[in-house]
């Protein structure tokens, strides 16, 4: 997608004018009518997470702006492209040249019910410096609210990742409330968390742990604003951070998002090499051999290697220089090859390859609890060493390559699967663009399920200060996204209705 006021395409450029004939009334802030169901816009729009499901919901998107030249291209080929040219939204590449910081300059977005955002995460992130807003990426939030400023969309609907509500980020997080409730929006100081592996398939989870916080608001008004937390009345978070219905997260099993393997026409791609197998079958054989002479499985804490010797071995002083976690660590080890160097000095002599691997290959992080084999879990080839759990759900999807792999197929998840397990729909395609670019698009995304389920319960606790459009398209949606994960037929989310 480009930008709107430099290279947006002829058929976007005719429908942005149609569209500006047919409803320049909404662009001076007119709601939307019923007949119509509701609009919305989707900013940081990355692959179409919320389009998914704001359109499941019942809405027509008119506006769509994304910086990143393959997530737009991906976002536009399979939300826009399809479309008629009269039905499709405006496009933009950069919110701040629509939404510009100078208030003096008229804005290019078009009216809308619902706004959806989720903004970027990296200077809230754990994985980056948290700068928060002192970081140029921070005060993009502002740019959102120029927008919200002017369009006063009925409900905003915003996402980031757990630690914006963190405590290294708590200037940041009043800011947002602050800023929002003076804009006239009711909006809980408390921080709404949620992951789609809390959903049942029913409703649209998906097996993957990804904690994600959403601030939604509803306009009421400023001054509405003021005499409600004057009179002590502030909302709760939308939902819960706790399963849905009677489901369990244990219930899950990752393979029920997974593609049959000879529908994969490059499934070599996505296969173990030979060295990454090596590396599984060595600490395979550990695992069984320490559970056939013990009769329990691998500790829990990480196995390294570079540490098993004797605590006599230890040098004065050596673990005083280290931090206290790795004291705890290193010690562990040491008493863990006390009191099994007869098993593990046998299990190293019958693998002598094991010298020469990697030395991040050299550990293992035993999380699979009871299972026997590593063969039965997922794993990931961390900096930190192989970590192996059980292969219910999945660790969140990052930005960065660390893709999951299913021990029982013996390769990683494809970027169709990836997209999947955000709860894309099967007909989701990433085209023929590189690996890397997909998983980092779906590591950024938005988890469509969870997404669903906090705004429908947002819908239909606000629905007494909601547009009747809006709270009807909410209620006639099923209760699940078309997600068809290849799940038993009792759990099927596509036997569910409303």
């Amino acid at each position: 997608m480009r930008n709107s006021d430099q290279a947006m395409s002829a058929a976007a450029r005719r429908n942005y004018g149609s569209r500006k004939a047919a409803t320049s009334t909404k662009l001076y802030g007119m709601p939307t009518p019923a007949a119509q169901g509701f609009e919305y816009i989707d900013l940081f729009a990355g692959i179409g997470g919320f389009h998914a499901m704001l359109n499941h919901a019942g809405g027509t998107c008119v506006y769509v702006s994304e910086i990143d030249k393959e997530a737009s291209a991906t976002y536009f080929s399979n939300w826009v492209e399809p479309l008629p040219p009269v039905d499709r939204p405006v496009l933009n590449s950069d919110i701040t040249t629509a939404a510009p910081d100078d208030e003096a300059m008229p804005i290019e977005v078009p009216s809308h019910d619902v706004l959806a955002a989720g903004f970027p995460c990296q200077p809230f992130s754990k994985s980056g410096a948290q700068r928060g807003m002192d970081e140029t990426r921070g005060t993009l939030f502002f740019n959102i609210a120029r927008v919200i400023k002017e369009r006063r969309p009925a409900v905003v609907m915003l996402e980031n990742v757990r630690n914006i509500a963190g405590p290294r980020h708590r200037y940041e997080w009043l800011t947002i409330v602050r800023t929002l409730r003076e804009l006239g929006y009711r909006v809980s100081d408390r921080p709404t968390v949620f992951s789609p592996h809390l959903l049942p398939p029913t409703r649209g989870g998906t097996p993957q742990i990804r904690d994600r916080v959403f601030i939604l608001g509803t306009y009421i008004g400023a001054d509405r604003v003021e005499r409600e937390i004057a009179a002590g009345i502030t909302p709760d978070p939308v939902v819960k951070r706790a399963p849905v219905d009677d489901w369990t997260p244990d219930m899950w099993k990752a393979e029920w998002i997974l593609d049959s393997d000879d529908s994969i026409a490059n499934l070599r791609d996505y296969q173990l090499t030979e060295a990454e197998k090596t590396w599984v079958n060595t600490w395979d054989d550990l695992v069984r051999r320490f559970r056939a002479i013990n009769g329990t499985k691998l500790p829990g804490f990480p196995l390294w290697s570079a540490e098993w010797r004797r605590e006599s071995e230890v040098s004065p002083g050596e673990l005083d220089a280290l931090p206290a976690w790795k004291q705890q660590i290193v010690l562990k080890n040491i008493k863990f090859y006390e009191h099994h160097h007869d098993l593990i000095d046998s299990w190293l002599a019958d693998h002598p390859e094991f010298a020469d691997f990697p030395t991040s290959r050299k550990k293992l992080e035993w999380q699979a609890r009871d299972l026997g084999s590593l063969w039965a879990t997922v794993m990931h080839f961390r900096p930190s060493g192989i970590r192996a759990k059980p292969p219910t759900y999945l660790p969140a999807l990052v930005a960065i390559t660390q893709t999951s792999i299913y021990g029982p197929r013996q390769r990683r998840l494809t970027p169709h699967e990836a997209a999947r397990l955000q709860g894309l729909p099967p007909s989701f395609s990433f085209g023929s663009q590189r690996d890397a670019a997909s998983y980092k698009q779906a590591g950024n995304g938005v988890a469509v399920g969870a997404a669903w389920h906090v705004f429908r319960e947002h819908v239909i606790r606000e629905r007494e200060d909601l547009p009747s459009s809006l709270v009807a398209a909410v209620e006639r949606a099923k209760l699940a996204p078309p997600v068809a994960l290849s799940v038993p037929r009792s759990l099927s989310p596509t036997s569910n209705s409303s």
